[in-house]
């Protein structure tokens, strides 16, 4: 609060009224009693629980599908429909808890809620659990307390702690690698979760603010605006997670600074993870581009966005009538792909997985091949053609003709028809590679297959010589249209974690691979390599040392 009252200029949006009426009116009576039906899962995730309950109803219709909410005024279990009928029929009945997520949700506001009294209440459970001497059978919230006591050198002494009993399993299971931290969800936000863990374990990213590219001291935005700096912000995010605490970390400072600076997107409500990653890196690049670069263009800027991120499209279009072409480029963070209903040519003479057989499956070099096919344009969409001196028919072929450090593909997952005025998500499964050879798809490669093996120059550069990416983070979609949730996936070492708000979980490949993916997001196979050979160096565990020296926060 007190760094909202340094600026007058911003206000946030409007906490939810009858979460504020229901605390005045009950206190923390509802809470309290929610917290003994609270349970931990071996992975760490925490839900409610009924005793005696089995399998939750809907306490109206006996339905047993779908999620669940508990009315924390009756104790009514309810389905989503009659949570929201329920503060119809019963005044004052408008804050709920899904029992799944254990999170605070209003049937009035249809919405998602965070109050930092409730997450007390449920991280002070995972507290009552490591006080109760768990050990092997220990959640994640549990060793993840734990942890902090041994960074702290409260409870534990750890020259002797290779003499403990159980020790050596639990660090097994609770040493991961310096960096991964849960974010909490601060209501609705696991949109920005998912994108967020993606920037901290990108490497270019990474060694960018670990390096001290951007100091809080030296930030001049910080002293001349009354915006908050959200440069400085993500800055204040590395330094927390790559601290050395593990405990879930809330990045509730970033949010604020990110509404100030996309105010068409400042609400409670769930926003589209593309969206927010694209406003995030024009957010960046319009504070730190135009202070490092003045008027140069998108392709000259220093700022750590286009730095990472920033290629370059390219064009063609030829006229059906006399072969001309005109060419033009297009500067991009990411490339959106359009789901391939086919098999792509990379993979023709292979033998066809079930799944694909059954017509439910595409695969990513099918999509960029569908990116990268010639299109002819309808006849309403006629170009001028300089050459014949009017409008003809034209084909469009798009082509990479600058590969970025780090590659963001978006997967069109989220259709919307204005002649149907209606929306609907595709749920199709999209097979992508964990190495993947981008060379196909340069437009050095494209004018190449079209011209033929010519003595002329392509326009290759040195995006043809470091056209091999490894993929790092999977942001995946579950759900549908109306109610859905974000997860990322983030690989270090060659190790999968999932990272869901909170819940930081380690998984294999299948799962990854099985994952709905919305975004992929490659970084060139050399800066792969590197930091995997930086990681393994690095000590991950307590026991052998208590921070991982970090330049500029040491």
């Amino acid at each position: 609060m007190e760094m909202l009252l340094k600026n007058p200029l911003y206000t946030n949006p409007e906490p939810c009224q009858h979460l504020a009426e229901y605390k005045l009116k009950h206190g923390f009576s509802g809470y309290k009693a929610i917290q003994k039906l609270l349970v931990t899962s071996s992975i760490g995730k925490t839900s409610v629980k009924k005793p005696n309950t089995k399998v939750p109803r809907c306490s109206f219709c006996n339905g047993c599908e779908g999620r669940f909410y508990l009315c924390l005024i009756c104790s009514s279990f309810s389905c989503l429909d009659h949570t929201i009928l329920h503060p119809q029929s019963e005044a004052g009945h408008a804050v709920f808890v899904d029992i799944e997520r254990a999170e605070l949700y209003c049937g009035v506001c249809c919405d998602q809620l965070y109050d930092p009294d409730f997450d007390q209440v449920v991280m002070s459970k995972h507290s009552m659990g490591v006080a109760s001497g768990a050990t092997g059978n220990e959640s994640i919230g549990q060793r993840l307390i734990k942890r902090r006591r041994l960074v702290s050198g409260v409870g534990l002494n750890f020259q002797k702690s290779k003499c403990g009993v159980s020790t050596k399993d639990v660090r097994a299971k609770s040493c991961y690698p310096m960096g991964l931290r849960g974010l909490n969800n601060l209501g609705s936000t696991c949109f920005m979760n998912s994108v967020l863990q993606v920037l901290l374990h990108a490497p270019p990213v990474r060694d960018y603010f670990l390096s001290g590219g951007h100091r809080w001291e030296a930030c001049h935005r910080r002293r001349t605006t009354d915006l908050m700096c959200l440069l400085c912000e993500v800055n204040a995010i590395f330094s927390a997670v790559y601290s050395g605490d593990q405990n879930p970390y809330t990045p509730a400072q970033f949010l604020y600074s990110w509404w100030q600076h996309s105010a068409n997107l400042a609400s409670y409500e769930q926003q589209d993870a593309h969206e927010f990653f694209i406003s995030m890196l024009d957010a960046i690049h319009e504070k730190e581009g135009k202070a490092r670069n003045g008027s140069k263009g998108n392709e000259d800027c220093q700022c750590i966005a286009h730095r990472v991120f920033y290629g370059l499209l390219r064009s063609d279009v030829t006229c059906m009538a006399c072969g001309f072409t005109s060419t033009t480029y297009d500067p991009c963070v990411d490339i959106s792909l359009n789901l391939d209903t086919s098999v792509s040519s990379t993979e023709k003479g292979k033998k066809l997985t079930k799944r694909n057989e059954d017509g439910n499956m595409s695969t990513l070099s099918g999509c960029l091949d569908l990116f990268t096919r010639p299109e002819k344009l309808g006849s309403d969409q006629k170009l001028y053609c300089q050459n014949c001196q009017e409008k003809q028919d034209s084909l469009k072929q798009m082509s990479i003709r600058k590969l970025p450090l780090v590659l963001s593909l978006h997967v069109k997952r989220f259709e919307h028809s204005f002649v149907k005025r209606s929306s609907r998500k595709i749920d199709r499964y999209l097979q992508f590679p964990f190495s993947l050879d981008m060379s196909p798809y340069l437009s050095s490669s494209i004018l190449r297959a079209r011209y033929g093996n010519r003595i002329y120059s392509f326009g290759g550069d040195e995006s043809d010589i470091f056209s091999e990416f490894e993929i790092f983070a999977v942001v995946t979609h579950s759900g549908t249209l109306e109610s859905g949730h974000y997860v990322s996936f983030v690989r270090i070492r060659n190790q999968w974690y999932k990272c869901d708000d909170a819940w930081i979980t380690e998984v294999d490949e299948a799962t990854v691979r099985a994952s709905q993916c919305y975004m992929i997001f490659y970084v060139q196979k050399t800066l792969y390599n590197k930091a995997n050979e930086d990681q393994s160096h690095a000590p991950n565990c307590p026991g052998r040392e208590l921070f991982f020296p970090i330049a500029g926060f040491c």
